[in-house]
C-alpha cells in the first residue's frame, strides 16, 4: 500500500487564476483576540478593553487586524504552501477594508495571479498570490498580496 503525505503545490502545480477556497472557516473568539494582542505586546485598548471600546464607533472589540491577516494566510498553508514554500519574500496591498468581531467566522481564499522562475535559484520560482479574508456574510475583512519563493517539482516528478 502506498503513502500519501499531505502536501502544498510545487511551483509548476500552481496554476494562475486557480482560486483555492480554505475550509474550515474559524469562529474568532475574544480571547484569540486578547491572546494574540498579548504575545504580540500590541496593547491597544480597541482590542483587550471591552468597556473602552464601548465607547468607540463600533461600539465593541475589534479583532486584532495582525491576527487576521496572519490567520487568512495559515489558512492557506495545507493547500498551497506546506513542504513546498523555500521562503515567504513579500507581503503587500495589505487592507482591512471591514471590521471583524469576536464571534464572526472568518474564511479565507487564495488566488495565483502570477509566477516566474527563480532567475538566481535553480529548482525554485516565485509564486504570487492574492488572499481574502470574507465574515460569514461574505464581506471582506481583508486583503492581500503575497509572494512566496516555492520548490520547483523535485527531479523525476514532472
Amino acid at each position: 500500500m502506498s503513502e500519501i503525505v499531505q502536501r502544498g503545490l510545487y511551483y509548476e502545480e500552481c496554476e494562475v487564476g486557480a482560486r483555492y477556497l480554505h475550509r474550515p472557516g474559524r469562529t474568532i473568539t475574544q480571547a484569540d483576540n486578547t491572546l494574540f494582542s498579548a504575545l504580540t505586546m500590541n496593547t491597544q485598548a480597541l482590542h483587550v478593553d471591552a468597556a473602552y471600546s464601548a465607547t468607540q464607533p463600533f461600539g465593541k472589540p475589534l479583532m486584532n487586524s495582525m491576527w487576521t491577516l496572519a490567520t487568512i494566510v495559515g489558512m492557506s498553508v495545507t493547500q498551497i504552501t506546506q513542504g513546498t514554500l523555500v521562503a515567504q519574500l513579500g507581503l503587500s496591498d495589505i487592507a482591512f477594508p471591514h471590521p471583524l468581531f469576536a464571534g464572526d467566522t472568518l474564511y479565507a481564499e487564495t488566488e495565483i495571479v502570477a509566477k516566474r522562475l527563480s532567475n538566481s535559484r535553480p529548482g525554485q520560482g516565485l509564486v504570487t498570490m492574492t488572499h481574502t479574508g470574507r465574515n460569514q456574510d461574505g464581506e471582506v475583512v481583508a486583503t492581500a498580496t503575497r509572494v512566496a519563493l516555492m520548490w520547483c517539482l523535485p527531479e523525476g516528478d514532472a
